[in-house]
């Protein structure tokens, strides 16, 4: 098949059926697609046929499918074969920055939250050597499930071809400008550049210079104003940020949106997919801030020990006081318990457990469920996680029972809690435990449903155990499909 025949109703791979086109650029063409294996709609790329840099974009997209922050678009395929190229993405449902934008500017931390997730998500991929280097308001995306979704990074920039010419600190350095004009652009709804059409008006100018954002729009905080100013180099008496991670550094005491199942939205609300021309609004939901880092249960024992000692010490003292002026002097009671009491105190105390490994689970279908992501979920990570496919039904499209993740704990283990912080995810999870990882000989100890954030599972009762399972019965809605996700587990046993 040439790309020259390529039409809708097309299939590639014998399973992607082009149904939409939706815009054509740069020799390439844009579809919304059907996986008829899955039963989802899926975005497809193809390319005309004197495209010449195919091979440069199937490659960016290979090295894309490898990135694991699920606020970048995930990449399912990516061929170049006999004389057909295409790549296969996940087709993200609702508004983009430029939509958001449509009324007016954002409520400056709403906008700046949008920014900060997209700043991370962009860290990320420049940590595993991609780039963006085209970021636009139509780019940034806020979901149908309420999360922030960026498009494109590494295929926008092959397809471009502006990433081949430019050095890492350079490639760096664009799109810590690209971050800072969306900030620009979501504090005052205004571009601060005179090159994109972005389809916002350009900013104003002060004096050959563009006007900080709290010239354009009352009400932008200080501090706001000041990052913005710094990324784009408004100001000239402060250092610019150079780099994605330092934007993202700047930004990361934002309050962040509070991520909400899609099934949360109002039946009238019409969604979409970037880009399409009408739309419903997608509503935001309130900000919330981001928790101070816990103490540590150890500090924790230390500062109450300190204070136990410190109150038996002012005790005696008193005491003594008190005897002296009554002419006795009552023995001070010991500042500390005896080495027998600690120890024994200590023995009964559940300590955390040290995780050996972990596993995609999928015994009931090719065997392993995104196995390259699954040590993300024990990296005592809350910005990573493991998640599995994306399925066309809550019942895995009627493929399989369950799908899961497999802990090793490394020797038998009688675990008393689990920890696990399932995102916003949602669903129906089992925990089963054996001493095997065969399926028959994990047993399933609890069930518990529609879990989501950070669930305690007791598990005093269970018997020792090698391994843990986290096996999920019933997926969650996510984008227009079905998964679900793990961002970190914390498990407790017994010293014994």
């Amino acid at each position: 098949m040439s790309m020259s025949t390529v039409e809708p109703g097309t299939r590639l791979a014998d399973r992607f059926r082009l149904e939409d086109r939706v815009n054509e650029s740069s020799g390439a063409t844009f579809w919304k697609a059907i996986d008829e294996v899955l039963a989802r709609p899926v975005a497809v790329h193809t390319f005309a046929p004197d495209f010449e840099r195919q091979h440069e974009v199937v490659t960016a997209a290979r090295a894309a499918s490898r990135l694991t922050d699920p606020r970048l678009t995930q990449v399912f395929d990516a061929a170049d074969e006999d004389g057909v190229a295409y790549v296969v993405s996940e087709w993200v449902s609702g508004e983009s920055l430029l939509d958001l934008l449509s009324a007016g500017p954002l409520e400056a931390e709403r906008g700046a939250a949008l920014v900060a997730e997209a700043a991370e998500a962009i860290a990320h991929a420049h940590e595993h050597g991609l780039a963006h280097l085209n970021l636009t308001p139509n780019r940034l995306m806020w979901t149908s499930g309420n999360t922030v979704k960026v498009l494109g990074v590494g295929v926008d920039a092959a397809i471009l071809d502006i990433a081949d010419s430019l050095t890492e600190e350079e490639r760096a350095q664009a799109d810590a400008e690209g971050l800072g004009r969306l900030l620009y652009a979501a504090l005052t709804g205004h571009w601060p550049s005179p090159d994109d059409d972005c389809g916002l008006p350009e900013a104003p100018l002060d004096d050959d210079h563009y006007c900080t954002p709290r010239q354009v729009t009352a009400g932008v905080p200080g501090y706001l104003d000041t990052i913005a100013s710094r990324i784009l180099g408004l100001r000239k008496s402060v250092e610019p940020m150079d780099s994605p991670m330092e934007v993202a550094e700047a930004l990361a005491e934002v309050p962040r949106p509070a991520p909400a199942s899609v099934s949360t939205l109002p039946p009238s609300v019409e969604l979409r997919s970037e880009p399409v021309d009408t739309i419903g609004r997608v509503p935001m939901p309130p900000m919330i801030h981001r928790p101070a880092p816990r103490r540590s249960p150890m500090l924790s024992r230390f500062v109450l020990t300190v204070v136990v000692l410190l109150a038996m010490v002012v005790v005696g003292v008193g005491a003594w006081t008190l005897g002296k002026s009554l002419g006795t002097e009552p023995a001070v009671p010991s500042a500390a318990p005896s080495a027998t009491a600690e120890e024994g105190q200590a023995a009964g105390k559940p300590v955390e457990v040290k995780i050996a490994g972990a596993t995609g689970f999928d015994p009931l279908g090719d065997g392993e469920e995104r196995n390259e992501l699954a040590a993300l979920a024990i990296d005592g990570s809350a910005t990573t996680d493991w998640h599995s496919e994306t399925y066309g039904g809550p019942d895995f499209g009627r493929l399989k029972d369950g799908v899961g993740l497999l802990l090793d704990l490394g020797k038998e283990t009688r675990l008393t809690q689990a920890v696990i912080d399932f995102g916003a995810s949602g669903g129906t999870v089992e925990l089963r435990t054996g001493a095997s990882p065969e399926p028959d000989s994990l047993k399933t100890f609890l069930t518990r449903e529609n879990v989501s954030g950070k669930v305690t599972f007791d598990l005093n009762g269970s018997s020792a155990t090698r391994y843990l399972l986290v096996w999920f019965t019933e997926l969650p809605p996510h984008n227009s499909g079905y998964r679900t996700m793990i961002r970190d587990v914390k498990l407790m046993g017994s010293k014994d």
